[in-house]
């Protein structure tokens, strides 16, 4: 029997979470007659993982459909602009190897094969400081907009590196005291359904029984509701993304003026790679690896020389890495009758191009512009959320993957990296098509994909990928045009240079406007 679906029972709090409640409140305002209740509930056992993460430009325009204001976002979320991610040594190790993978799309993208016109230049700047100014901006330090920007417009495009814990209790704040989302902290102890049926409620220790029409999994890594309840079984992929632990540090500034880097340092190593991105008050590092080929002791030994570089090898040793493991890979279904997963209940892949919040903002705001008004279309929705989302897990999968597949690095670790064996069958394909032409938007099927043509092109290019193109194919009937607007763009780097404040300044002068 069909009936309305009104009640929205979310369970686990953290960025997940709240992120989902308060996408769904805001979208589904009380004050109208198809108005939704939304519930979260949260263990006063459970806490975040709480290291500082990466976010993609999309955040903004999350946090602006909350209604959570920008300069309120960035000083109670000690939030920091992030303009693309810089990479170190990936290719080769050697001193020249570096590239930026930034948020702009290059100049022309919408006009020319940019690729193309740029390998028939007779030039040997890098291929994202051709066609745009980001990676210049970010190398001084400099933020993306200026003081009388207006919230969440950017003269140039960005995310922000943020506290995940910080980040967690202001938007709860946020939820409850603006959005009306009703808040439950206590313990599950069962969940009221049969496994093969819509799940009815969930059994509290404190406030018995919470009965929904929805139920979303926000539980993190033990998923309660898609694995515990459902038994949806998970896709590990660890035979093509190796790496499986991780370190992480909070590491204080030499003093409160230091610069706030602009974009995420991703730093390879002999197995694996070490972020660092620049909070106001602090840096959020980690090492990233492989436990087949690096034990932790020895882990936590080549963090310690990554930091000395920085703070001094007192300092560093006297730093204390918090270990996490994890297991790459998603659920085989992310919505099963009315419940659906979001977060890392659905799946967790390792941190690199920051792809995880991504995932919770576009399955939050996929559940709330699909909201079913009655469980007789509940199907319908769900079928098309699990076809989106196992394409967009798969493509992610994809590209992390051309990171390793590109590199020359040689140690065993890299070298299994490139093993025939460890590459999807789709991006063997696509490398196989890119030998012989840039990628292009007709390698990507879905309008709203999560990584745009140009991302492609930053990573292949800052790599030193080299295409076997038809003679004659480069530059074309377009060269001129293009090469006019690449100069055009290297005149204007001083001006931009000049007119953009630093990042601390900028964020200094967003948190007195407070």
């Amino acid at each position: 029997m069909t009936k309305p679906v009104k009640r929205i029972v979310i369970l686990g709090g953290g960025t997940a979470g709240w992120i989902t409640a308060g996408l769904i409140a805001a979208d589904h305002p009380k004050g109208y007659e198809d108005a939704v209740e939304v519930t979260l509930i949260e263990s006063p056992d459970v806490g975040p993982i709480g290291v500082g993460e990466g976010t993609w430009p999309t955040m903004r325009e999350t946090l602006k459909r909350i209604g959570l204001p920008e300069s309120d976002f960035v000083a109670s979320c000690e939030a920091s602009f992030k303009q693309g991610s810089k990479f170190i040594g990936w290719v080769d190790g050697t001193a020249e190897d570096q590239y930026y993978h930034p948020f702009m799309l290059p100049e022309g993208y919408f006009q020319f094969s940019v690729p193309d016109i740029w390998q028939a230049l007779p030039t040997d700047k890098p291929f994202a400081d051709v066609v745009g100014l980001q990676p210049q901006v970010c190398e001084h330090g400099l933020a993306p907009k200026q003081i009388s920007t207006p919230d969440y417009d950017g003269v140039l495009n960005y995310g922000y590196h943020l506290n995940a814990g910080l980040f967690g209790e202001r938007l709860k704040r946020h939820c409850q005291e603006r959005l009306g989302v009703r808040y439950i902290c206590d313990h599950v102890s069962a969940v009221v359904g049969e496994h093969d049926a819509p799940i009815e409620g969930l059994q509290t220790r404190e406030h018995g029984l919470i009965a929904g029409d929805l139920f979303i999994d926000c539980s993190g890594a033990k998923a309660l509701l898609i694995s515990g309840h459902y038994g949806v079984p998970f896709r590990s992929q660890s035979q093509v993304l190796f790496n499986n632990r991780a370190l992480a540090v909070q590491v204080p500034y030499p003093s409160g003026s230091a610069d706030i880097a602009s974009a995420t340092l991703s730093t390879a190593q002999d197995v694996g790679w070490i972020w660092d991105i620049g909070l106001p008050s602090r840096r959020g590092v980690g090492y990233v690896y492989c436990s087949e080929y690096l034990q932790e002791e020895q882990a936590r030994a080549c963090l310690a020389d990554y930091l000395s570089a920085s703070v001094g090898a007192q300092a560093a040793a006297e730093l204390t890495p918090r270990a996490i493991s994890f297991e790459p890979g998603y659920r085989e279904s992310f919505w099963r009758h009315n419940c659906v997963a979001v977060g890392m209940a659905s799946g967790f892949l390792e941190p690199l191009e920051a792809s995880a919040l991504a995932l919770v903002e576009l399955s939050a705001k996929m559940i709330s512009d699909e909201l079913p008004m009655t469980t007789d279309t509940m199907g319908a929705v769900a079928r098309r959320f699990n076809e989106r989302f196992n394409y967009r897990w798969q493509r992610i999968i994809d590209f992390l993957k051309l990171h390793y597949v590109l590199s020359r690095r040689q140690s065993p670790y890299w070298q299994a990296n490139r093993e025939i064996d460890s590459i999807p069958d789709s991006l063997q394909e696509l490398l196989a098509l890119w030998q012989q032409r840039a990628p292009n938007r007709n390698d990507l099927f879905h309008v709203d994909e999560v990584f745009p043509a140009a991302s492609y092109w930053y990573v292949l290019y800052g790599m030193g990928f080299e295409p076997e193109v038809r003679k004659g194919a480069r530059g074309g009937r377009d060269f001129a045009s293009a090469r006019k607007l690449f100069e055009e763009n290297l005149r204007q780097l001083p001006r931009f240079l000049q007119a953009l404040p630093s990042n601390r300044r900028l964020l200094e002068q967003l948190s007195q406007q407070r």
